[in-house]
């Protein structure tokens, strides 16, 4: 690790992988006090991520203290194509990427973090990708003193944290009574379901993957899904995140058969749909997979409105099934961050980003409007 200081506060960047698994007590205390924390910034996350996809040498945790306690942390990582750049770990499978504040600490934090990661800059570009509203990473946006930029990233779309029967309510009077006979069905041939403990997960999620398999068989599926090392990583992330209550494994069962695996990573803001397997024997007896999931996802939120209460995010994509259910859309942001002798690499993202909008739009990928529906 090297080590700076800041007024009251010391900086570190840890470049060290077995360091980085050494934080994990700090960092879950940490993770507990930055109230826009997803899931996807749980050490037990980001750690085991490292250990499947990092590259040695690659890595730069940016770690800031006061008094030795650890108040805010940017995990990053050095990459040098398409440009040299430092980005968030957790990669392309994570849906949501941001740095660590501690509330209590953030009028000291902030600047402090900002000045680390512009030293950082004097040599690459920093791209915080899928960055969602209201995140951490922001305030460091705000104060930063150099080039910077913002575009727009994936889209995302999100439930209210609220009963069945009101989110049925919120359709049209047709898709409604359309609905309620899918949850009549899937109690008439009676599909059950239960959440499964810390010793089944790992069991479970391989059955996860399996049925992911089936489920794509003969269709486009993302190829890593399907790769051993993402097994791997999901069985070393999700089961202490299932003990922690920070993730959700349920099997559903129709006649004693496990025909479907979902999983539900979960944080004090909101609780994200994942990944799903479900055996082709489901399709065939014309059952709402969707509908399915969602019944037994809302059963056990909070409900909106208290402290604890999330929003049920279907996470990136905007996939046909999910406009369904009237959700809203979210746009992630893209967020550069620059030094002057660095500036034309912003400058060379920004353009890059620029051209695939405009290569999406002109495909018809796009969306045109990032609210598609009434909340």
């Amino acid at each position: 690790m090297t080590a700076g200081t800041c007024r009251a506060l010391s900086v570190e960047v840890c470049t060290d992988a077995p360091a980085f698994g050494r934080l994990a007590g700090e960092w879950e205390r940490l993770y507990r006090a930055c109230r826009a924390a997803t899931p996807f910034q749980n050490h037990a996350w980001l750690h085991s991520w490292w250990l499947s996809y990092g590259t040695p040498g690659a890595l730069r945790v940016v770690l800031v203290r006061r008094s030795g306690e650890l108040v805010a942390a940017a995990p990053l990582m050095r990459v040098h194509r398409p440009l040299p750049a430092l980005v968030p770990v957790g990669g392309a499978i994570s849906d949501f990427c941001d740095v660590l504040l501690d509330e209590a600490a953030a009028d000291l934090a902030v600047p402090a973090l900002a000045d680390a990661l512009a030293g950082l800059a004097r040599t690459a570009l920093i791209d915080f990708r899928e960055v969602r509203p209201g995140s951490a990473v922001e305030r460091v946006y705000h104060c930063w003193q150099g080039p910077r930029h913002r575009v727009p990233d994936s889209l995302c779309l999100e439930l209210p944290a609220v009963p069945m029967d009101q989110l049925v309510g919120r359709l049209s009077s047709k898709r409604a009574q359309r609905v309620r006979n899918r949850m009549s069905k899937l109690a008439r041939i009676g599909v059950r379901w239960r959440s499964v403990g810390p010793d089944e997960t790992g069991a479970a999620l391989g059955r996860l993957i399996e049925l992911h398999r089936l489920q794509w068989e003969g269709r486009k599926v993302t190829p890593e899904h399907l790769r051993p090392r993402f097994l791997d990583h999901l069985v070393r992330s999700v089961v202490p995140m299932v003990r922690c209550g920070e993730a959700v494994v349920r099997e559903f069962l129709l006649e004693d058969e496990v025909v479907a695996v979902d999983l539900t990573l979960q944080s004090r803001q909101l609780a994200g749909k994942y990944l799903y397997g479900v055996h082709p024997r489901l399709r065939e007896r014309k059952v709402d997979v969707t509908t399915m999931l969602l019944i037994a996802a809302v059963e056990e939120l909070p409900p909106q409105g208290t402290a604890e209460g999330p929003v049920l995010s279907l996470l990136r994509g905007t996939e046909p099934y999910k406009y369904q259910w009237r959700p809203r859309g979210i746009v992630n942001q893209r967020l550069l961050l620059a030094r002057r002798r660095t500036a034309p690499l912003l400058a060379a993202a920004a353009c890059e980003a620029a051209a695939r909008a405009r290569a999406k739009q002109l495909l018809g990928r796009a969306p045109a409007d990032p609210q598609p529906a009434a909340a």
